[in-house]
């Protein structure tokens, strides 16, 4: 079963032993996965913010100081100046919108296509109860293999797991030749995972991307089939060559079934999202088909098996075989119900994510000397609206970014006698943000450069700014407790 899925969760900011110079890095909210055998979220389309215009200069579209009361971004919901921020609390351990660490995978297998690719613990579990139930069935087809046929069942395991990692292989190539980064792949309990960072540009690349998995294994279901001809029936190769080709059948027809998170699921966005004109439509139609297909999948399998639609008896259908159905229903609902969800919730935030905008999240900044005290500096921000501190050189050229949680962290009989320049830090490369930048582009610079604040400079090298990763933060969760 191909399972797949992208997560960007929102922040937790409960650290509070955090570096306040350095923040986390945010999500890469692109993350896709292609599946094998169920699974895998989707994206969305773009929302629509309203534009605003772009102020000259370095102010800010929505200057908003710290004591105006129409402040969006107070941490605490209190008004703030900057000479009197709580400031710690609003900026420790703060970081851009990013989801949980991620683990690595499980064991290393190797990198094709410089893709790396990892086995997860639930193999094992899965290898070992196809073994099991492979070698029941080789000892009523084969009895004079004997204890020899956990072994075969063993290699079959392997074989069939093989046969994911193609079907993933596949989509790992369309989604390189498309230019789609490629993060991993995971082959577990249900199947296989390509974990590809970013959604296919059109609905037709997305269409290609899903149906190669499928197109793939039905294509090693042929090559078995064709092996399977000169081999004699009733021998060890034969049964195997039959099981494989089997099972690489099963694996195209449930991934090719018309609901997320199967590449039919994906499909079937690709051709809403055609239609339509809006990949979020796509999603939303493909994921609740999921759903309905995981309650069909909850009460039809058993009662298929019941049936002996399978190729069982009623007779043989009953104890502990009806319990193991009903079970493995119930685990691949759960898969395909979850993988549908998902798929709604990265919608939900990829079509929010260009809500994030550099120019109207940036704070105006006041630009003061090296030498000048702290005491003045703040006094100049507050008479002038401002809510950040720009250090430059004699020639207006900024050098460095005074730390908010710096200044909270002097006492205020000793500001008049502390300079700015030793509250500050030092402006990198990374640390300069154009102005222009918005959603996940935006995202990829605050990732790439760590940091509590940002310069943020107009496409002349103009100051326009100073961009809060805080301010980021309140700005992801706030979006994404909007409605779609």
């Amino acid at each position: 079963m191909d399972e797949s899925g992208r997560s960007a969760q929102p922040p937790s900011n409960d650290d509070e032993t955090a570096d306040p110079n350095t923040t986390p890095d945010p999500p890469a909210p692109d993350k896709a996965t292609e599946p094998s055998a169920p699974g895998a979220p989707e994206a969305a389309e773009p929302p629509h913010p309203h534009p605003e215009q772009a102020p000259t200069g370095h102010r800010p579209a929505h200057p908003a100081p710290y004591g105006d009361p129409t402040d969006e971004h107070p941490a605490d919901g209190h008004e703030r100046t900057l000479a009197h921020s709580g400031g710690a609390r609003g900026t420790r351990g703060t970081r851009p919108p990013q989801p949980p660490p991620e683990p690595r995978g499980g064991l290393l297998m190797g990198r094709p296509f410089g893709v790396p690719v990892y086995v997860a613990p639930s193999w094992f579990l899965v290898a070992a109860l196809i073994t099991w139930v492979f070698g029941g069935q080789l000892d009523r087809v084969l009895p004079e293999v004997g204890a020899a046929r956990y072994l075969v069942s063993l290699f079959f395991a392997v074989a069939f797991y093989a046969s994911v990692l193609v079907h993933e292989l596949a989509h790992t190539v369309a989604a390189i030749r498309f230019k789609l980064p490629v993060r991993r792949i995971q082959l577990q309990f249900f199947g296989g995972v390509s974990e590809i960072e970013k959604e296919a540009e059109t609905p037709g690349r997305e269409f290609v991307l899903a149906f190669v998995g499928p197109l793939l294994s039905l294509v090693l279901a042929g090559l078995f089939y064709l092996a399977l001809q000169p081999v004699e029936p009733g021998t060890v190769p034969g049964v195997l060559l039959a099981g494989l080709m089997i099972s690489n059948l099963i694996v195209a027809a449930f991934n090719l079934l018309p609901g997320l998170p199967l590449d039919g699921g994906r499909m079937l966005r690709a051709v809403v999202w055609k239609i339509t004109g809006r990949p979020m439509s796509g999603t939303i139609a493909a994921a609740w088909v999921g759903r309905a297909l995981a309650v069909a999948v909850l009460i039809g399998l058993p009662l298929l098996t019941q049936s002996g639609a399978l190729g069982s008896t009623a007779e043989d259908s009953v104890g502990m075989d009806t319990v193991t159905d009903a079970l493995l229903a119930a685990i691949l609902a759960a898969i395909i119900w979850t993988g549908a969800g998902n798929s709604l919730r990265i919608a939900r935030l990829r079509e929010h994510l260009p809500e994030l905008r550099a120019r109207t999240l940036t704070r105006r900044a006041v630009p003061v000397h090296t030498d000048t005290p702290l005491s003045e500096a703040l006094r100049r921000a507050n008479d002038a609206g401002a809510r950040a501190l720009v250090v430059v050189d004699a020639d207006g050229e900024p050098l460095s970014l005074v730390r908010e949680a710096a200044i909270v962290g002097v006492p205020e009989h000793r500001r008049p006698w502390v300079a700015v320049s030793g509250l500050a830090q030092e402006i990198t490369d990374g640390m300069r943000v154009s102005a222009e930048l918005a959603g996940e582009a935006l995202l990829e610079v605050l990732r790439a450069t760590p940091a509590t604040e940002y310069l943020v400079v107009e496409e002349t090298g103009e100051i326009y700014g100073v961009l809060s990763a805080a301010d980021v933060e309140r700005a992801f969760v706030k979006a994404m407790a909007r409605p779609s």
